[in-house]
């Protein structure tokens, strides 16, 4: 069972992001408050959850939490400052974005750079052990999810709707075939011969 926070001396959001090893797509990044009771059966590190059971945690994330954001970074921007540094600009920005100003952030893994003047501590697998990280994971998922497929509709080619924008086979066999669209990571290597490595 996952402990609500890391700490509770001062308000504090949860923060993580999705997408990070994904060719095309945004990278996304969440923020969340969660009320000191709070409390899911369901709720875990998202990818320990199934998509049904995700889409379930969001609405009740959504609709029980103190404060909660989401931001995403694009893929133009990951090509300008890196993957690594678009994750730690799309949780600032979450931050940012919260009703509630928090006092501390649990960040989920080992590195984290902000101009917030905010304190913080980074938690690996954190999304295993802290609701509101596990929270933020849920949200990232969903709403990334949520544009891959639809993007998926605008270029059905490239399977997104089943690989959101991963490394699959399929889809670097479609970027051999078809090339590069326009939500395509260009710093990314999208060549087929790295297959093995995955």
């Amino acid at each position: 069972m996952l402990e609500n926070s890391f700490q509770t001396e001062l308000t504090e959001a949860g923060c993580d992001e999705a997408g990070r090893g994904c060719l095309a797509g945004a990278v996304y990044a969440a923020a969340v408050i969660l009320p000191p009771d709070f409390h899911h059966p369901l709720l875990n590190d998202s990818k320990q959850m199934t998509e049904r059971q995700r889409n379930i945690l969001r609405e009740v994330i959504e609709r029980e939490a103190v404060a909660w954001a989401v931001a995403a970074v694009s893929p133009e921007r990951i090509d300008e400052i890196n993957i690594l540094n678009a994750s730690f600009e799309g949780m600032t920005r979450a931050v940012e974005s919260l009703a509630v100003r928090p006092a501390f952030l649990a960040i989920d893994g080992n590195r984290f750079r902000t101009r917030l003047d905010i304190p913080y501590r980074c938690i690996v697998k954190g999304d295993g052990k802290y609701a509101d990280i596990a929270a933020a994971s849920v949200l990232a998922k969903t709403h990334r999810d949520e544009e891959m497929l639809r993007l998926a509709a605008e270029y059905p080619q490239y399977g997104w709707e089943r690989n959101k924008g991963y490394p699959t086979r399929e889809h670097r066999l479609a970027i051999r075939e078809h090339g590069l669209t326009p939500y395509h990571r260009l710093t990314f290597n999208h060549e087929i011969d790295q297959l093995s490595l995955f």
